[in-house]
């Protein structure tokens, strides 16, 4: 069928098809931002302010932003080399390895710190072998840092490994024929060529232990706020938070502002660096 009247058709048909997707796609990212403004104007400017003059809360802001740094940190050094693996290489067991690092994105969290909570107990052998080395996790920053890194690394691997499989061979291959060694290829090619992917791995585990709840009441119970709920140095913000809603919503909703805030300033700033074209980025990779 064919002539001016199916041409119409079409049109029509694609039209409406441009309009379905507009409408769902604005429909989707009102619900991403809306909520954000509606915490805003819950809190007001009390609820705004109080978070900036609260101690409590500036001191679990800061708790949470050192243990983050720590447990990303420890991530990338861990997860990037196993990001590697999976991507590079294929042995026995691969496709069980490869589950083994979804799991923490699928286990609710919650059950997350029930089950550290009974491998890192004192009481328990691993408990009692952390504390002899000086590392102490129940109720400590080592919790904290654990639980992070627990709900957050597999993100590390998996955008890492997506990165690495991206690295074109060719260019790999011509670095090698240059009289590039294994070592010097993977530095100057491989590394940077996948540093977006790296990167993006690494925001989502920092946006994904800062957000943690549940796991954090569970393994840190003495990390729990109470009167007069200014908290001890060891209180991450959402801990904080959760505590605090009970008392005073308004003041729990702007410090939860001052959160988001926090977390889309370092996200932002990110991608101004990634723009800029800084050699530290690296030239391509990534999902």
């Amino acid at each position: 069928m064919s002539g001016p009247g199916s041409r119409r058709l079409l049109d029509r048909t694609a039209l409406a098809g441009r309009t379905l997707a507009a409408v769902l796609s604005a429909s989707l990212l009102g619900l991403f931002v809306l909520p954000l403004f509606a915490l805003v104007f819950y809190a007001g400017g009390g609820g705004l302010s109080f978070a900036f003059r609260d101690g409590g809360f500036r001191t679990s802001l800061e708790f949470t932003l050192l243990a983050s740094g720590l447990a990303v940190a420890i991530g990338v050094g861990a997860g990037v080399p196993l990001g590697y693996v999976l991507a590079r290489y294929r042995f026995p067991g691969k496709s069980w390895v490869e589950s083994i690092v979804t799991v923490p994105v699928v286990v609710p969290h919650l059950v997350v710190g029930i089950a550290l909570l009974l491998l890192f107990a004192p009481t328990g052998p691993v408990g009692a072998f952390t504390a002899s080395l000086g590392i102490p996790v129940f109720d400590a920053i080592g919790g904290v840092v654990l639980v992070m890194l627990y709900v957050g690394s597999s993100y590390v691997v998996l955008s890492s490994a997506a990165a690495f499989r991206s690295v074109d061979p060719e260019v790999l291959e011509s670095a090698r024929s240059l009289g590039a060694g294994p070592g010097e290829a993977f530095a100057t090619v491989t590394l940077p060529s996948a540093a977006r992917g790296i990167l993006t791995g690494a925001l989502l585990m920092w946006a994904r232990g800062v957000s943690e709840v549940g796991a954090f009441l569970i393994l840190a119970a003495s990390v729990y706020p109470s009167p007069p709920w200014t908290g001890p140095v060891t209180q991450p913000a959402s801990v904080w938070i959760f505590g605090y809603w009970q008392i005073n919503p308004a003041d729990a909703a702007g410090a939860s502002a001052v959160l988001v805030l926090v977390a889309l300033v370092i996200f932002l700033g990110v991608r101004l660096l990634d723009r800029s074209g800084l050699d530290w980025i690296g030239g391509g990779g990534g999902p």
